[in-house]
């Protein structure tokens, strides 16, 4: 994946990351957020509704 731009957020992915497979949030410059997308829960910080729904499309488009 890389790093998405998407809503106001930046979703970033790297290739050999530790596991469990994750995405790392930023906004405005900030990690918001750490989410585990094998348990689909985030594994630091906090997770609103909309930032779920960008998950869900994205992995809906296969980026994920």
């Amino acid at each position: 994946m890389g790093r998405i731009k998407r809503g106001g957020y930046i979703f970033f992915t790297a290739k050999g990351d530790h596991n469990p497979p994750h995405v790392h949030i930023y906004r405005d410059g900030e990690m918001v957020a750490k989410f585990d997308l094998q348990g689909w829960q985030p594994m630091a910080g906090k997770v609103d509704r909309r930032v779920k729904q960008i998950l869900r499309r994205l992995r809906e488009e296969g980026r994920l």
